[in-house]
């Protein structure tokens, strides 16, 4: 079904149990479109929810038309169960919008000012790296600023290690090597990135935000917007730790990431 009113016992609804996934979609073609169902898959696979059948599936993009949209599916377990128990055995509900999407290209050419976040993202193994339904982490650390300058907010975890932005994967440069925090515990693996690190020699790295101190280029990365460049780093009450020029170092990873979206392989190109 398309956006279609969801009902009040609706599980995805009244617990966050479930999925969903934002693909970008150019004149009715997915971008990125089987690393989506690959997450898509593997997050059934952990919360053991039925996938939507393919066939389905594989029509919605086509729904889009022509131009730049953005498709967010949502699959939730569906009604039913009493509490947190679930139904046995579940009747997914899948639910999806196709919605017209500009990119922000001023952030490719310009670079982003991020900042620290307060809150400390949990560990919970079992959930990491999918895309479900209970975000209330993200929602609370984007809630700590409201500074229109402010692009993007970076998250660490219980024991001060980096984990993503709110919406969006970190990648730096450092001492000549490409460099991703660990998501085994938390956190969102994103397509882009996970495509991404089948083209480069992208390490996964254990760290706090010294890195992002010691780094010579960093991005904010997604399937959506592609990538941002970081012009400067905040701490949690916006001062100043770290700024970058836009050089040619923090236009690597957009070379490689932006073709993969359609986008400009030159950053000062428009969208």
């Amino acid at each position: 079904m398309a956006d279609e009113a969801v009902p009040f016992d609706d599980r995805g609804l009244a617990y966050g149990d479930g999925l969903f996934e934002t693909v970008l979609v150019r004149d009715g073609h997915p971008l990125l479109w089987d690393a989506h169902l690959r997450r898509l898959a593997r997050g059934a696979e952990r919360l053991e929810i039925p996938l939507p059948d393919m066939h389905t599936l594989a029509s919605l993009p086509g729904q889009a038309g022509a131009g730049l949209f953005v498709l967010k599916l949502l699959v939730t377990r569906g009604s039913g169960g009493r509490g947190y128990k679930s139904p046995e055995p579940p009747v997914p509900r899948l639910r999806w919008r196709c919605t017209p999407f500009t990119p922000q290209s001023a952030y490719w050419r310009d670079g982003v000012r991020v900042r620290l976040c307060r809150l400390r993202l949990g560990h919970q193994p079992l959930l990491a790296g999918i895309k479900h339904l209970n975000r209330l982490e993200n929602v609370m650390a984007r809630r700590e600023w409201c500074d229109a300058d402010v692009a993007e907010g970076v998250l660490c975890d219980q024991y001060d290690h980096l984990v993503e932005a709110t919406s969006m994967n970190l990648v730096w440069q450092r001492h000549g090597a490409l460099e991703t925090p660990d998501l085994t515990a938390c956190g969102v693996e994103g397509t882009l990135l996970a495509t991404l690190r089948q083209r480069l020699p992208i390490h996964t790295r254990e760290v706090g935000g010294e890195a992002l101190m010691e780094a010579d280029a960093a991005w904010v990365v997604n399937s959506v917007q592609g990538v941002w460049p970081l012009r400067q780093l905040d701490d949690a009450v916006g001062t100043c730790l770290r700024r970058w020029t836009m050089q040619a170092e923090q236009r690597y990873l957009q070379q490689h990431a932006h073709p993969l979206l359609g986008y400009p392989h030159d950053a000062f190109d428009e969208a």
